[in-house]
């Protein structure tokens, strides 16, 4: 009952932070591709880990409200977010590959769609 209590509220800090997350991702990106030349899906891989590590902070400390950064915790959501990467580097490639579109969208497409995979596993396993 406890954690659907509070439950829109983390969803808002979550996305929140995923919002942050996703102009860390688009920054780096955009730097890593866009300026400095690597392949995209090199990359994306390194934009998303930024943004992993970014997210992980922010959510440790605001959304679930922990008192000390967990190794362990960290460890679980980089875990977590590997599906999350994997469903991102899915949509990225499959946008760009075969319906033309921009990187830079694509690759907000595909941060939507691992959204709902990354706030289910943190809130009933990172931090459940």
């Amino acid at each position: 009952m406890r954690l659907a209590s509070g439950l829109p509220k983390r969803f808002l800090r979550f996305g929140t932070v995923g919002a942050l997350g996703v102009l860390v991702n688009s920054g780096v990106l955009f730097l890593a591709h866009g300026v400095a030349g690597l392949s995209l899906l090199l990359a994306s891989m390194l934009a998303v880990e930024l943004a992993i590590l970014n997210n992980y902070f922010w959510n440790e400390r605001w959304t679930f409200g922990t008192a000390q950064l967990s190794l362990w915790r960290l460890a679980k959501f980089n875990l977590t977010s590997l599906g999350g990467l994997l469903i991102s580097l899915g949509v990225l490639h499959l946008l760009v590959t075969y319906a033309g579109m921009h990187y830079l969208l694509a690759n907000l497409a595909g941060i939507a769609m691992a959204t709902g995979w990354n706030f289910g596993l943190s809130l009933l396993w990172t931090w459940g």
